[in-house]
């Protein structure tokens, strides 16, 4: 009844399904874990945005790699911009969508020490050769408030790290990169920045991460669960129509070799 089972068709679909179930399964679990990591990045990110703002040097120094626990932390930096040293970081989009260039500061520390800040987005200039017009940072000495960032890689951002750039433009966010270009240590990540805000909002300040998303992660799990479930279910359904075809097809062929009855 089931011989059909046995025929090179049969037996590779039943190879797929045997195939697609842990699959199925295994792509349910991988979404799974992103929808944990999301939930727990979302703490991360309201814990240390809500905590009281710590003082930079306090939380990193030069050469030091700024841990995940610290990715957001609120803090503090009291020093004097260093705007003979900005350099400005291509293609980076506002809040808009927009694409532009990131405007990074140096700030001098009170007591000693250099911080990179990130004073927010502006648009490039018309020739990319050349450097855009950047409002000025508050002269003199200045308290910023902002949030604690790890230094940019390739490796993590996917950005490409291009050579040949011109003058005081570059690719990535990094400490290191900066320390060799001024000649001097930097503290190991750097400073999105908050407050003070800028005159005339320009640059335009980074918004705050998103830690009330949790994306659909999980529902794409349970898609991919039900899918596992779903293709057993439906190979049996094939099963059971192909057995309920090939028995009509044979009692077809069997009525139609009966002899027609004799007229008289």
């Amino acid at each position: 009844m089931y011989r059909f089972l046995l025929t090179r068709q049969w037996v590779i679909l039943a190879l797929l399904v045997l195939a697609m179930i842990p699959t199925m399964v295994e792509l349910g679990f991988w979404q799974l874990h992103r929808h944990e990591h999301r939930v727990e990045q979302n703490a991360l990110i309201t814990r240390n945005l809500e905590a009281d703002p710590a003082p930079v040097a306090r939380l990193t120094s030069p050469g030091h790699t700024v841990p995940r626990s610290d990715y957001w932390r609120a803090v503090t930096a009291t020093g004097t911009f260093d705007t003979t040293h900005e350099v400005v970081v291509r293609r980076r989009t506002s809040q808009d969508e927009r694409i532009g260039v990131l405007v990074l500061t140096p700030l001098d520390l009170k007591g000693g020490g250099t911080v990179l800040v990130n004073r927010g987005w502006v648009p490039a200039a018309d020739d990319q050769q050349a450097f855009p017009k950047v409002p000025a940072p508050p002269r003199g000495e200045v308290t910023v408030k902002g949030r604690l960032k790890a230094d940019e890689t390739t490796s993590a951002s996917g950005i490409k790290d291009l050579q040949g750039l011109p003058d005081r433009q570059v690719m990535l966010i990094n400490s290191a990169q900066q320390a060799h270009l001024l000649g001097r240590p930097v503290l190991g990540g750097y400073v999105e920045l908050t407050a003070p805000e800028p005159a005339g909002g320009s640059p335009e300040t980074i918004a705050a991460p998103d830690d009330s998303s949790i994306g659909p992660h999980m529902a794409y799990a349970v898609q991919w669960w039900l899918f596992a479930a779903g293709v057993p279910v439906g190979w049996v359904i094939l099963v059971r129509r192909e057995k309920r075809d090939r028995e009509q097809a044979a009692e077809d062929a069997a009525t139609a070799a009966q002899p027609e009855p004799a007229t008289v």
